[in-house]
């Protein structure tokens, strides 16, 4: 990547978006605001009360309101914020075809064809324009412009994409929507109910009807007479959330046609929004009860099983044990054709990570290479038992070498126990006998003389003879240091002369 060239996967442009994002929530829910309910209507005066003082040029007054007014000062930061992702965008890298694009003629001219009028119309410092000018009309015309930070908005949505696949985030996130989306419109009922009260020739809009029942009266040459602000936000917002949900308690109702009219538009929104809230609830309750559903149809096949091959009691139980233990160990996933969709390599690497801790715990494996490591870790099986289930029987044949990570097991002979086996032991043929196999490329197993059995939740990781074989012929300079380091628990192969009980 070239010189002040930026990646665009990484972390410190993913720290830069999130910050991004974060104000521009931050401006869809001040900018409505600011622009409804606190406009400039009077311009701005600077006064020096101390020296009286009353400076005349037109920046003067915009650096004296700057430091009285914060949130002048906040929408200052964030308009510079945003002016500064505009030059980051000029130079981040993006994804063509798969190919990550550098160049950095190429970059701005994506830049220019996709974000650019947008991102430049909300890094407009528009603040900055009504406090500089006095006229009301350029005033609230201005206030209103600021609403093109909303189109930032676009870019949220396409972040919002990847939540939407979780259940929980995407229920938080249409909340966080008719939330906002009821906020926009309290503002706009607002402005539409203060344009036209002046022009009425009776007091029948609904700012008239709050005014009668607070008891703070609208009069004639007075500004700042009538309800306070956040009352009337709030009524407002109470009105539109009305509308939204369909429940219209009717005590704030509009009345004027224009009032109407934008109820109507309001009705036409919600009606819209619940529909698409309710889709996706019921999809997302669907997908809960689906994992249900299959588990009950597994178990309903396996008991059908059961039945239609008459197996024992006992026999049956620990199947449907097995089954529901391991649906709540994997939750109906097959973990190993999830594995295999992906490419061979990046198999490797995920095996790798699966059995960094055997890899780590086991000395005989910490002086093989990493490549050898990622062939071997691909062959190595990881096996779930529950409490009381035989892992081994006594002459089964067996072709593997097993490591415990959890759990304890017990190794008995014709019902008496012998040894008992924790975490991080193994068990299986002893070093010198498994050399010999590796020497001869023998990949024959051999005759268990003892029972092994979980006595409670135990991992076991197994990796197969011939799978040894297989990998210490292509890296045989490792063969030797694993035979020579790899030592057994208890070996199963072999008869042993025993006094007492074994606890390792």
């Amino acid at each position: 990547i070239k010189k002040f060239i930026i990646p665009h996967n990484s972390p410190l442009k993913g720290a830069w978006d999130w910050l991004i994002l974060v104000l521009v929530l931050y401006v869809a829910v001040l900018t409505p605001y600011m622009a409804a309910f606190k406009p400039y209507e009077n311009g701005f005066n600077f006064t020096d009360s101390k020296h009286n003082f009353q400076p005349s040029p037109i920046y003067f007054r915009f650096i004296g309101h700057f430091f009285s007014d914060p949130f002048l000062i906040i929408d200052s930061i964030v308009d510079f914020l945003f002016f500064l992702d505009m030059l980051c965008n000029f130079r981040t890298t993006y994804l063509d075809n798969g190919e990550v694009i550098t160049c950095p003629k190429k970059i701005a001219i994506n830049y220019l064809k996709r974000w650019f009028i947008i991102d430049f119309l909300s890094a407009v410092p528009f603040d900055v324009i009504v406090t500089l000018y006095k006229k009301s009309d350029t005033v609230t015309a201005t206030s209103l412009m600021k609403t093109a930070r909303l189109l930032r908005l676009f870019r949220v949505a396409r972040k919002m994409d990847h939540y939407s696949e979780y259940g929980a985030s995407l229920l938080l996130l249409f909340m966080a929507m008719i939330t906002l989306l009821a906020h926009w419109l309290a503002c706009g009922f607002y402005i539409l109910a203060e344009s036209e009260r002046l022009s009425l020739k009776h007091p029948i809009g609904w700012l008239d009807y709050l005014a009668n029942k607070t008891g703070n009266y609208y009069y004639a040459n007075n500004s700042n007479s009538g309800p306070d602000i956040h009352s009337k936000y709030i009524t407002s917002l109470y009105f539109t959330f009305t509308i939204l949900t369909s429940v219209g308690f009717g005590n704030i109702a509009p009345v004027t046609d224009w009032e109407k009219t934008f109820a109507i538009g309001a009705m036409i929104i919600g009606s819209l929004a619940n529909a698409a809230i309710f889709g996706n609830v019921a999809t997302i309750m669907h997908r809960m009860y689906r994992g249900n559903k299959e588990f009950h149809d597994k178990s309903a096949s396996i008991k059908d099983f059961i039945k239609f091959h008459r197996i024992p009691k006992m026999l049956s139980s620990k199947l449907q044990d097995i089954t529901q233990e391991d649906w709540w160990q994997t939750n109906g996933v097959d973990m190993n054709k999830v594995l295999q969709s992906f490419p061979e390599g990046l198999q490797a690497d995920v095996c790798l990570h699966t059995n960094r801790i055997l890899f780590s715990k086991f000395s005989a494996f910490q002086s093989g290479s990493p490549g050898c490591l990622r062939m071997l870790s691909v062959r190595i099986k990881s096996v779930h038992f529950l409490p009381g289930e035989e892992i081994i029987h006594q002459n089964d044949l067996t072709k593997a070498i097993y490591f415990v990570l959890r759990g304890t097991i017990e190794i008995s002979k014709e019902c008496v126990v012998v040894a008992i086996l924790t975490k991080n032991d193994t068990f299986g043929e002893c070093s010198k006998t498994l050399e010999d196999k590796i020497n001869l490329s023998s990949c024959l197993g051999f005759r268990s003389k003892y029972s092994v059995r979980a006595l409670s939740y135990c991992d076991i990781h197994k990796i197969a003879i011939s799978d040894i074989v297989d990998v210490f012929r292509v890296y045989p300079e490792f063969a030797s240091d694993f035979c020579k380091k790899f030592v057994v628990t208890f070996d199963i192969n072999s008869e042993v002369s025993f006094t007492g009980l074994f606890i390792f």
